[in-house]
């Protein structure tokens, strides 16, 4: 039998975990994410392999996606307010949420809710009774924010609420959630009790470390910019991989791929690391060619062999004009999956490069005959081939 425990922060309360596993019967462990953003990270696979865990010894995971509980706003961690996606936007990422957990999760074991099926039609007003404001109030980051002098607003008081009542709907004997998540599973734990759940029936709970991100400093998040997508192309996760301060190592491999780093070098190790996490999620043999791609860049200084190609004709402001001209954000923004405002300013610092050679600052359009062909790049790993197309560009180039 695994040690379900392995990694594990909290474990609680003492025992319970071990009471339940010990009576023999199927667990139903319950993990909720919020779809806030598009992606899943390297971060949020922590508690996704732990699940899997679970899953290999016969329980099942139930999966709440937060629909929900995104329009509110998880407060943990945060020194203000999240801003609240669209509910279409809600839509679009819990779609992606879904498919991509399940290149780690085991789909025959894993119940997958929305949270919408319970909450839209709940009576909030009973659900209020069930707490306190001062037990709300108790939350760390809650204190945190009124010894700044920083507000909290009544959605946010009633998040711990909602999640707790997910854990009464979906019947859940364990939740796992990172270390910010501690607040909350326990006030689970409360909601449950006070539905009328008897003891035994009351959730134990696991909370896991929160991965750094590439930086080192700060956890793992795409907003602050230091993230590993689980869908990031595999020579773009090689190379933030390869970026991580050799410090941030031995918690990558123990969080990640549940060991201890090699005893060789910073370097090969880091290697070793990026070839095995590319490889879990694009397939065997995926790691030594984004290996490949990068030691062609960066030890090299070359370009890698496997550029995709872009085609210039969407991004020219007036295909009938003469010469004809190419809008550098709007193309860098589609070529790249950014904003168009980020593009200016990637322009602005001399981040984006033709051929090697930065592009001079204010050039927001160029003719689109010396564009073809040639190789744009965007930071130091991010590369793609300009071409002009079919019969869209004078003969002239």
């Amino acid at each position: 039998m695994p040690d379900l425990t392995r990694n594990a922060v909290d474990v609680l309360p003492e025992g319970r975990l071990a009471a339940q596993l010990e009576a023999g019967r199927p667990l139903r462990v319950k993990l909720g994410i919020d779809p806030t953003t598009a992606d899943i990270h390297l971060g949020h696979t922590v508690v996704l392999e732990k699940l899997v865990e679970f899953q290999r010894a016969g329980h099942t995971v139930v999966l709440i996606i937060g629909d929900f509980t995104a329009r509110v706003g998880d407060p943990s961690g945060r020194s203000a307010s999240r801003p609240v996606p669209t509910v279409a936007e809600i839509e679009v990422n819990a779609a992606t949420y879904q498919e991509q957990a399940f290149k780690i999760l085991d789909r025959g074991r894993t119940e997958v809710r929305y949270n919408s099926e319970w909450l839209d039609g709940l009576d909030l007003l009973e659900l209020m009774t069930k707490a306190t404001v001062a037990r709300l109030l108790e939350r760390d980051d809650f204190q945190k924010r009124m010894a700044a002098g920083v507000g909290i607003t009544a959605l946010e008081l009633l998040y711990p609420l909602l999640q707790g009542y997910d854990s009464v709907a979906v019947e859940a004997d364990v939740e796992l959630g990172g270390t910010d998540q501690k607040f909350n599973l326990l006030f689970g734990r409360d909601v449950q009790a006070a539905y009328g759940l008897p003891a035994e029936k009351i959730q134990s709970i696991i909370t896991l470390p929160i991965l750094v991100g590439t930086d080192g400093v700060q956890k793992m998040s795409k907003s602050l910019g230091n993230y590993v997508g689980v869908t990031d192309p595999p020579g773009e996760m090689f190379g933030k991989l390869m970026s991580i301060p050799d410090e941030a190592m031995p918690e990558y491999y123990r969080l990640l791929l549940g060991s201890e780093p090699p005893g060789t070098g910073p370097n090969e190790a880091k290697r070793e690391l990026a070839r095995r996490l590319v490889d879990r999620f694009h397939g065997e043999g995926a790691g030594a060619e984004a290996e490949a791609g990068f030691d062609q860049v960066h030890v090299f200084h070359g370009i890698p062999d496997d550029v995709e190609e872009v085609e210039l004709y969407p991004y020219m402001s007036d295909p009938l004009s003469e010469p004809q001209i190419v809008h550098m954000p709007r193309l860098i923004a589609a070529a790249f999956s950014t904003s168009s405002s980020e593009a200016r300013r990637l322009l602005a610092q001399g981040g984006v490069k033709l051929d090697g050679e930065p592009v001079p600052e204010g050039a927001l359009d160029l003719p689109a005959t010396g564009l073809n062909g040639r190789v744009l790049q965007v930071g130091k790993r991010r590369f793609v081939r300009l071409r002009a197309g079919a019969g869209e560009i004078s003969p002239a180039d």
